[in-house]
Formats: structure tokens, sequence, C-alpha cells
């Protein structure tokens, strides 16, 4: 077989570089991927009960990229989806990320008003905060407001998610969930926010639309890499795998997921509900919910449980963001560096960084113009 470029991966990262390969260079890729379907972890079906899923939990695109909006608009239309999560704290059902509308709900009348005034003066409206400049925060109420945030909103999540504390792992963890100064209830106030109108999976297929693109399902790229012609390779796979281990496995954290059918209209209030002190999961999602889908009697949902990565075992899912591991991850860069002509590592987990869709879009159209594109005159 001969092509011009083999990619091992066909989610986000190896489906968008292949199709901007074919479409803007013409060439021949085939994508190798050891799975049994196409999109990656972004990829969803239609259950027995023909309720659209999510296998690997909930995918929410949002995105301030416009780049990124119009480029995956080429292969979807869009459902509008503004995510909205609750979270169990002390027996209510309150908004997360914490905002004002937390505050009052949890906090008796008395004390809001002084709280929220504090927090006024010395943040913006629609600020985000972490946890970690409220706790440094010299105002006696909002740091006793921070405490209370971290004790039932971070540390509990935290340590079921990555089995760390918050103060164990990259200040970026928490970062990532602000408290908030609105009364603002999505989870992400990006300008695009919606869901791929006929599912993740059935872009991808648009996406690899074309007589320039194979793809080999269920395949082990070393069982074939002997018998396949190639002038590069790009590789979005774990980059510790891709150099046999030298330095050691790099940390992941894996998921499983429990799936349950139920013959009702809906399961719970909202698409995703955190159980940040409660239970062994983490969240349960309502698939439904996030889709818009209708006339299907019954609901679907999905209990999800982190737990460690095990080679062989079960799949990576994040990197664990700690600089030690960041460290280990340099020296496999390190040597990445050295075979750059000849591979490209990209993705979640070729360059061990945690992204979001929109950010592994961006990334692998940046990787092509950067690194592709610009060897057509060459």
């Amino acid at each position: 077989m001969k092509f011009d470029y083999l990619i091992v991966g066909a989610g986000f990262s190896g489906s968008v570089m292949a199709e901007r390969i074919s479409s803007i260079l013409g060439k021949r890729v085939l994508i190798v991927e050891q799975r049994n379907h196409i999109a990656g972890n972004a990829y969803d079906y239609f259950d027995e009960n023909g309720v659209l899923v999510h296998k690997f939990g909930p995918h929410i695109f949002h995105t301030n990229s416009k780049k990124v909006w119009d480029y995956l608009s080429t292969y979807t239309e869009w459902t509008p989806y503004y995510h909205k999560v609750l979270g169990m704290l002390d027996g209510e059902m309150v908004p997360i990320p914490f905002n004002l509308n937390s505050l009052n709900q949890l906090f008796p009348s008395t004390s809001t008003k002084a709280i929220e005034d504090a927090l006024l003066d010395q943040y913006k409206i629609g600020e985000k905060i972490t946890i970690q400049q409220l706790q440094n925060n010299k105002n006696k109420q909002l740091k006793a407001l921070a405490d209370y945030i971290y004790e039932k909103v971070f540390h509990g999540y935290t340590v079921k998610q990555w089995g760390l504390k918050p103060e164990d792992l990259d200040p970026s963890v928490t970062g990532r969930v602000p408290v908030i100064i609105s009364r603002d209830n999505r989870y992400f106030q990006d300008k695009y926010q919606a869901m791929p109108k006929h599912g993740y999976t059935e872009m991808f297929k648009r996406m690899l639309h074309s007589p320039n693109i194979k793809v080999l399902l269920n395949t082990d790229y070393k069982e074939v890499i002997a018998d396949v012609h190639y002038k590069k390779l790009i590789f979005t796979g774990p980059i510790d795998l891709y150099f046999d281990y030298k330095f050691g496995p790099l940390p992941y954290r894996s998921l499983r997921f429990e799936f349950e059918f139920h013959n009702k209209e809906e399961f719970q209030e909202t698409g995703q509900i955190n159980y940040p002190n409660e239970y062994d999961f983490t969240r349960i999602t309502e698939f439904k919910k996030l889709t818009h889908q209708k006339n299907i009697l019954g609901t679907t949902i999905a209990r999800e449980y982190p737990e460690a990565f095990k080679i062989g075992i079960n799949d990576p899912y994040y990197p664990v963001p700690k600089k030690e591991h960041r460290d280990k991850y340099l020296l496999y860069e390190t040597e990445a560096q050295k075979i750059k002509d000849k591979v490209i590592f990209a993705g979640r987990l070729a360059e061990y960084k945690y992204y979001n869709m929109d950010q592994i879009v961006a990334r692998a159209l940046h990787l092509f113009d950067k690194e592709i594109n610009r060897e057509k005159d060459n």
C-alpha cells in the first residue's frame, strides 16, 4: 500500500489533518485506528432504544474561535445548546460552576448580601476567578466562602477525578472550573455553543469522505506499518507508547461508564449533574437533554467512574497534570524532536496536554499550516 501520509488515530487530530491533506494538497492518506470506529472519544451512536449517546462521556462543543467554528460547519449543521450543570451540595442541586445564584441558594439571606457585596467590590461582573485567588483574598468573608467552595465543590470531585488532591495537581486543573461573578448559569460562556445536528460520528464521516482517504479500523498500526509505504507519519496516540515506554509510562486517568435506559420522559433536571462528595461516580449525564432528541420513548443516562489507567486494561483519557509528569513527557518530546522530519506528534495523548475539542481542532489546523502545507512547494 502506498500513501503520502500514514495517520495513527481517527479522532479530531488525525481526522482534521487527514481532511486538510486530502482537500488542500490532494495527497493520499491512510488512517489506522485501533478501535472499531472513527471520531475518537467524541464517538456517538444510537443505542438499542434509539437514543443518541456519547460512548465516552458528554462532549459539549463550545468555542470562541470563528475559524474553528467555520471549519467544522463545513461538515455539520448545528443544534444550539447551552450546557447547564447542577451539583449536589449539602442536599441542594445548585449551579456549577459556583456563581451568585449558587451563593444565594446555599447561604442564608442574612449573610449572602454582605458576601455578594464583598465579591462585587473586588471583582467585576462576569469575571472568572480561580479558587486559589479567592482563598488568597484578605477579606475574611471571601476567605470563608473560598474554603466552603473548596471543600464542597473542588476537593471531593478532584480526588475522584484524578486520584489526587487539588493542591497536588497543576493549578490549571482547578482553573478549569472557576468561580463566576455573575448569575449566568451556563457552564460555558463561549460565543459559539452547539451540538452537531446529526451527531459527532456523522460529522467525522463527512470529514473523511474522500477518495484520497482510506481508514483501517480494529488495527494496531504496528501490525501494518511494515507493509505501508508512506512519506510521513502523523501520530496521535500516547507518545510514551510510540517510544516503547523508553523513559517509563506516563500517568493517565481513565474512565468507566455505566449506561442505563429508563422508561420515562426524563431522568434528571439537566443534561449533567455532578456529585462532588456522594457516591463513587463523578456525574450523571442524560443524553437526550444534550442532543434535544425528540420522539423517543424513554431516556438513557450514563454514570461516570474515573479510574487509574492500566496499560492493556483500559484506555487513557487525561494526562495527569503534575510537574514531575510534565518533566517525564519532556524527555519523550526531546526524542520526538530528533525525528520531527519523519513524524508529527499531535493531540492530547501525543502532546501530553489537556485540550478541549475546539483546541484540538485549532491545533490540528495550525500543525497542517505550519508543518505540512508549507511542504507543498518543496
